[in-house]
């Protein structure tokens, strides 16, 4: 047998042991509602191939590939406990269980390792939460993307409805087919219908509901059987919180803005400030997606070096609010064609990292482009560090930021020579870290970080309307602080 016969017989072998592990990741999700991660990325409804190039991203822990034969192990171990709904990452179970020398079996260091979700200590099943989106645009269309893919049993986050303004004849049936057809990001995973007559979509069985309205105050959200729902505005109108204040009506308990806040509005980065937000308050905003982008790397040197100082400047993919060609626009610039141009514009993620990390004592200054590409943009982050470090030094300690750290679900790292943007569509995270680029001298440190200001950011959206929802539940392993 040649070694090529032998690689294609070991790849073989790899995709049956997957093919066996996803109606286990399927039916720990649909009946217990926990989520299963390979090193902070799901696991749920993926194909044999995505969940084996998963397992191929380890290679920046051991710098070998994890192999299914490994982690499968663990997840049969998963089925023999009684768990709550939690996120478990196969990943670390199958790291951490290499580094422990108990001499424990797979069965039962996975059951210590995740008692935290299992007995008297796991979280009871909570009833669905409702979800509106005010406006339906690039962003509340990935929203709804996204609160479909995590229906899971239906005991998590459940998209109600969304809230538009009359746009014409078959205007329902225009706007399920944008939800239906990303140009950037690709087909809808599942099956999508229409009923004009009630004015519904369903998507993958969730009926959403389309309400017609052109202002706040004209929608009654208990008529739809709506009650104590999370709404997102994704149109930007409002940012302060006698504006956003419209969107509490009856049926409606909190309001979750896409933009960044005004005032005394928070601006939530998730995995950085979402612990500051109290119980009671019923308005914030979930910033930028360039401050999602840049605020977590910051927090991350801060925590390590210390920042003196810092200045932040964005390459940005082009947006709705600039014209396609010349035309007047209230902005400087902005006017201009933006599939033409490189656009120098302003950026408010720099005076927004106060709001975010407010103990951050550092001036941090910003400035954007904006350039002719649809999605995913780059911020290059300089700062002057309280002390002296190395590149290798700097790589390290991000890299395991981005995979053992509690902001291993917002930082990414890729070691990639080849990488460019368009690499980054879909991605999960709020940044990415280009190895590559990252540059450091003394006590000076440039990092480039990429992100799908999109998608990304609408992950982030999710994160924030979870934890106010009380519906993100506990990972485990749990992760170094």
């Amino acid at each position: 047998m040649t070694v090529n016969e032998d690689s294609f017989t070991n790849w073989k072998n790899r995709e049956e042991i997957t093919e066996s592990m996803i109606p286990i990741i399927g039916k720990l999700h649909r009946e217990r509602d926990v989520t299963v991660l390979l090193h902070s990325r799901s696991l749920v409804n993926k194909s044999v191939v995505s969940i084996l190039k998963t397992h191929r991203f380890a290679r920046q822990i051991a710098g070998e590939e994890l192999s299914v034969t490994e982690t499968l192990p663990f997840l049969q171990a998963l089925t023999t406990l009684d768990l709550g709904p939690s996120q478990i990452d196969i990943g670390m179970l199958a790291a951490t269980y290499k580094a422990d020398d108990r001499g424990l079996s797979v069965e039962e260091f996975t059951a210590g390792a995740v008692a935290g979700a299992t007995g008297v200590n796991k979280i009871e099943r909570r009833e669905p939460r409702d979800v509106v989106l005010y406006g339906f645009g690039r962003i509340g269309r990935l929203v709804a993307r996204l609160l479909i893919e995590k229906a899971g049993s239906g005991n998590g986050l459940r998209l109600r409805a969304i809230v538009v303004r009359q746009g014409g004849d078959q205007d329902i049936v225009k706007r399920a087919s944008l939800l239906r057809r990303d140009s950037i990001h690709g087909q809808f995973q599942g099956t999508i219908t229409v009923d004009e007559a009630k004015s519904t979509i369903v998507a993958n069985g969730n009926e959403i509901k389309v309400i017609y309205a052109n202002d706040p105050s004209e929608v009654d959200y208990t008529a739809y059987g709506i009650k104590d729902a999370i709404l997102v505005d994704n149109t930007g109108k409002w940012r302060d919180r006698e504006g956003l204040s419209k969107h509490l009506r009856p049926g409606v308990a909190k309001v979750v803005l896409t933009a960044p806040g005004k005032g005394d509005v928070p601006n939530i980065v998730h995995g950085v400030n979402q612990d500051m937000i109290k119980p009671d308050e019923q308005i914030l905003s979930c910033a930028s997606c360039t401050t999602n982008a840049i605020v977590p790397p910051l927090k991350a040197m801060e925590d390590e070096y210390g920042v003196l100082r810092g200045h932040v400047e964005t390459v940005h993919s082009f947006t709705n609010d600039q014209n396609l060609l010349d035309n007047y626009h209230s902005s400087d610039r902005r006017g201009r064609s933006a599939p033409l141009n490189m656009v120098i514009t302003e950026t408010g993620a720099a005076s927004a990292v106060a709001k975010a990390l407010p103990d951050l004592q550092a001036k941090i200054t910003g400035s954007s482009i904006r350039v002719p590409v649809p999605d995913v943009s780059i911020a290059i982050l300089n700062l002057q560090l309280a002390r002296e470090t190395t590149r290798e030094e700097v790589l390290d300690y991000l890299r395991n930021v981005s995979l053992t750290s509690p902001l291993r679900r917002q930082i990414d790292f890729i070691s990639a020579p080849d990488a460019v943007s368009s690499d980054f569509i879909g991605s999960r995270h709020a940044s990415i870290v280009d190895a590559g680029a990252t540059k450091v001298e003394g006590d000076n440190a440039i990092l480039y970080l990429w992100y799908d200001n999109e998608f990304g950011y609408s992950c982030q959206v999710i994160r924030v309307v979870q934890h106010v929802s009380g519906v993100e539940y506990p990972t485990f392993p749990a992760p170094a602080a």
